[in-house]
C-alpha cells in the first residue's frame, strides 16, 4: 500500500489516492517548451489539494516525454494522449473529463499560466453558495513586451452572484472557458461538452454554460493568464488570429450560427439581440480592423460569408453600435469593397471619411460621394448627428494620411502628408502641422507646412529626422507612433497618422545623443489596423549591453527626481 506524499509545491501532506477538489485540465499540442510553466502554474496553487490532468492531443514533438517526467515527479499529475490528433481544443478537452475525478473543473492551455491564488478564490466561491461555476478575471500579457491589461474589465470589476445570464447579458462578451471553474454535476446533469470537429467552441460552450446555469458567481481578482503574441508567424498563430484565413471566418460564422439555434431551441430567444451584438462588437469587429489589407478577391469571398449571416441579425444589435462600425457594416453588405477599405481604416480612433456629401432636400450628411440609393443604406451612413461642423475643433473628424515615405540623410525620412477635412472647419490657406512623437519622455517636435489641394484637403511635405529625438539617459527600447497637431482659433487638434498599408522598412543606426548608448532604429508600417506608421528604436553595441542595464537599475524615482531638478537648474 502506498504512504502518504508531499506537494514539492507547498510542503502539504496528500494521501496518494485522495479525491482532490479541484480538477485542471492542461490541453497540449506540440507545446512542449511551454508545458512546464503551465502546469507548474497549477503546482504553485494555495491549494493544494489538486489534479492536474495533461490531455495531449498526439503531439509529434517532445511533449510526450515531457509531459511524462513531469508526472513522474508529482502524483497530482496525470498524463492523457489521445490517439490521433483532433486538430482543436475541444477533444483533448472532452477526453480528460472522462477521467477527471474532481468534484469542480478548470481549464488551462499549456500557454498559459493560473496565477498562485486562483483555485483557492473560485472554489471558496463554490463553497459559499451552491453554484453552477464561478469565473474571474483573465489577465493578457503581451508576449513582446509584458504589458499586462484585463480582459473585459467591467465584467469583472466586482463580487456578485447572478441568477442567470438574464441578469446581465453582457457577459456574453467573456466567453472563455479557461475563466471559470464549473461544477462537475451541472456539466453531466446537462450533458454539456465542448463541440468537437469546429474551432471557437469555447465561444459555443460558454453561450450554453450562461444559458443553462441557475447561479455563477463572478469574482474580481485574476484566475487567469493569458499570454497574446499579436506578431506572431501566420503559420504559429492562435486560432483566433489566423483570420487572414477564409476558413477562420467560414468557422466563426458557423458557431454562431450553432449559438442562435440552442438559443431558439432552449427558450433564450430573447438574448438573441444581445448575443447579436456581441457579434457585431466583438467577433466581426476583430475582421473589420484587417480589412484595409486585404485584395478584393479576398473581401468579396468575406463577403460571400459574412453577409447571409449579417442578415439574420437583429436590427437593434445594428442601432448599438458607433456609426463608424455601421458604416463599415453597411458598405459591406452593399459589397462596395473599396469604401470597406477606406471606412475601416482607423476605427476606434476618430478618424473622418475622405468626403461627405450633404443632401440639400432632406438636410442630412451621408458618408462618401453621392447620396446612398437605397433606404438601408441611407440609415446607416447617415452621419448628421456627428455634427461634423459644429463640434469643438479638438474632437472634429479629419484624416490624416502619409502618402510618400522616402529615405532622407543619415536617420532621416521624408513624408509627403495629405489630411482631408470633409466638413471643412479649416480655413482656406496654408496650415501649421506639427508631427509629435515621443521615444520615452521626450517629445520630438516637427513643425511643416500644409497647403490647399482643393477644399477640404492639404498636402504638405516634412522630414523627420530620428536622430534628433532626446532619449532617456539609459537609452529607449520600444516602439511609439507619431501624431499630427493642428491649431485653429486658439484650439488644438490631434490626429493618428496613417501610413502606407506596405511599404519597405527603413533602418538606421542613430549614434549617441543624449543616452549611454546608440540605438538601431526602424520605421515600418503597424501591419494592422489601423495602420500608423510604426517606428522601434532599439539599443545596440557593447555600451548598451553593459551600462544600459546598469542604468536602468540605478534609474529609482528618487535618482528620477534628482536629475530632473539638476537639469531645471542647469537649464
Amino acid at each position: 500500500m502506498r504512504t502518504a506524499t508531499t506537494s514539492p509545491a507547498t510542503g502539504t501532506l496528500l494521501p496518494p489516492m485522495s479525491i482532490p477538489d479541484v480538477t485542471v485540465t492542461v490541453i497540449v499540442y506540440n507545446d512542449a517548451e511551454r508545458l512546464p510553466r503551465a502546469v507548474a502554474s497549477v503546482l504553485r496553487q494555495t491549494h493544494a489539494n489538486i489534479e492536474v490532468v495533461i490531455s495531449d492531443d498526439h503531439s509529434t514533438d517532445a511533449t510526450e516525454e515531457v509531459a511524462r517526467e513531469l508526472a513522474a515527479h508529482d502524483p497530482r499529475i496525470v498524463y492523457l494522449r489521445l490517439p490521433e490528433n483532433s486538430g482543436g481544443c475541444s477533444a483533448p478537452r472532452n477526453r480528460a473529463l472522462e477521467i477527471a475525478r474532481a468534484p469542480y473543473l478548470m481549464f488551462l492551455d499549456s500557454d498559459d499560466e493560473l496565477p498562485e491564488r486562483a483555485v483557492e478564490v473560485l472554489l471558496a466561491a463554490h463553497r459559499e453558495r451552491d453554484l453552477d461555476f464561478a469565473m474571474g478575471a483573465v489577465h493578457r500579457v503581451r508576449v513582446d513586451g509584458g504589458r499586462r491589461t484585463t480582459w473585459m474589465p467591467h465584467l469583472v470589476a466586482e463580487r456578485r452572484t447572478l441568477d442567470g445570464i438574464e441578469a446581465d447579458p453582457r457577459l456574453f462578451f467573456e466567453h472563455l472557458s479557461t475563466s471559470k471553474m464549473y461544477a462537475r454535476a451541472f456539466l453531466d446533469r446537462h450533458g454539456l461538452r465542448f463541440p468537437e470537429g469546429i474551432h471557437y467552441e469555447d465561444q459555443l460552450f460558454s453561450a450554453q454554460a450562461y444559458c443553462l446555469a441557475k447561479t455563477f458567481t463572478v469574482v474580481p481578482e485574476p484566475v487567469y493568464r493569458w499570454y497574446i503574441a499579436p506578431y506572431a508567424a501566420s503559420d504559429s498563430a492562435s486560432i483566433s488570429n489566423q483570420r487572414h484565413k477564409l476558413t477562420n471566418v467560414r468557422d466563426r460564422v458557423h458557431v454562431q450560427r450553432l449559438i442562435d439555434a440552442f438559443l431558439a431551441e432552449s427558450g433564450h430567444e430573447g438574448l438573441r439581440e444581445d448575443k447579436d451584438f456581441k457579434f457585431l462588437k466583438h467577433d466581426f469587429r476583430m475582421y473589420a480592423g484587417d480589412l484595409p489589407y486585404r485584395d478584393d478577391t479576398w473581401l468579396a469571398s468575406f463577403a460571400d460569408l459574412m453577409n447571409p449571416y449579417l442578415d439574420t441579425l437583429a436590427e437593434g444589435a445594428y442601432a448599438r453600435l458607433p456609426r463608424a462600425e455601421r458604416v463599415v457594416l453597411r458598405l459591406l453588405r452593399d459589397r462596395r469593397l473599396s469604401d470597406v477599405r477606406t471606412a475601416a481604416r482607423g476605427l476606434g480612433h476618430d478618424v473622418a471619411p475622405r468626403r461627405v456629401t450633404p443632401d440639400e432636400e432632406s438636410g442630412r450628411v451621408y458618408w462618401g460621394e453621392g447620396v446612398p440609393g437605397s433606404p438601408e443604406a441611407r440609415r446607416e451612413l447617415d452621419l448628421t448627428d456627428l455634427e461634423l461642423d459644429t463640434r469643438p475643433f479638438f474632437t472634429a473628424l479629419l484624416r490624416h494620411e502619409i502618402t510618400e515615405v522616402r529615405r532622407g540623410p543619415g536617420a532621416s525620412v521624408d513624408l509627403t502628408v495629405r489630411t482631408y477635412d470633409p466638413a471643412l472647419r479649416l480655413p482656406v490657406g496654408p496650415q501649421r502641422a506639427v508631427l509629435h512623437l515621443s521615444p520615452g519622455r521626450r517629445r520630438l517636435t516637427v513643425p511643416f507646412r500644409l497647403s490647399p489641394v482643393r477644399p477640404g484637403l492639404f498636402e504638405g511635405r516634412v522630414r523627420l529626422d530620428l536622430a534628433a529625438a532626446r532619449l532617456p539617459v539609459h537609452g529607449f527600447e520600444g516602439t511609439r507612433h507619431p501624431v499630427l497637431r493642428l491649431r485653429h482659433q486658439g484650439r488644438t487638434h490631434t490626429g493618428i497618422l496613417l501610413a502606407p498599408l506596405t511599404f519597405p522598412p527603413l533602418t538606421a543606426r542613430v549614434p549617441y545623443r543624449t543616452g549611454l548608448a546608440p540605438h538601431r532604429v526602424t520605421l515600418r508600417p503597424e501591419g494592422h489596423n489601423p495602420g500608423r506608421l510604426r517606428i522601434t528604436w532599439h539599443p545596440v553595441g557593447a555600451t548598451a549591453a553593459i551600462l544600459r542595464p546598469a542604468a536602468r537599475r540605478l534609474s529609482t524615482p528618487r535618482t528620477r527626481r534628482a536629475a530632473r531638478l539638476l537639469a531645471n537648474v542647469l537649464r
